[in-house]
């Protein structure tokens, strides 16, 4: 518990949910362009830690075999846009490609027994 309150408040680092052979063909080729709705939206999404749980529910629900990547935000200069998205909050938004630098972590988010996705700040 205290790594995910120490997440929760580490305004450095920002959270992508992506699917784990999306991610390992970003790692491979050294940068990450986006998954189909970052292309088509013209910027990658993320979410801050209090929106993790929020966004696997809504657009990865019952999704298995995705990774949880922490990006530390010092690395993505001014391309990082905060935007007002759901329910009006402030949402993190890059304007370039991912570079594989900014990556603080990646970790598995298995599904839970209740099937939820389980988010791992208390990995180490």
């Amino acid at each position: 518990i205290r790594l995910k309150e120490q997440a929760m408040s580490n305004t450095s680092l920002i959270y992508k949910i992506s699917p784990q052979s999306a991610w390992r063909q970003a790692e491979a080729s050294g940068v990450f362009t986006g998954a189909p709705v970052d292309i088509a939206d013209g910027f990658i999404h993320f979410s801050t830690a209090e929106q993790t749980a929020e966004t696997a529910a809504k657009h990865f629900a019952g999704v298995e075999d995705l990774v949880l990547v922490a990006i530390n935000t010092d690395a993505l200069a001014d391309d990082l846009k905060w935007e007002v998205s759901r329910g009006g909050a402030l949402f993190p938004h890059l304007y370039a490609d991912l570079p594989m630098d900014a990556v603080a972590w990646v970790r598995a988010m298995p599904l839970g027994e209740d099937g939820q996705h389980q988010i791992p700040w208390d990995e180490s």
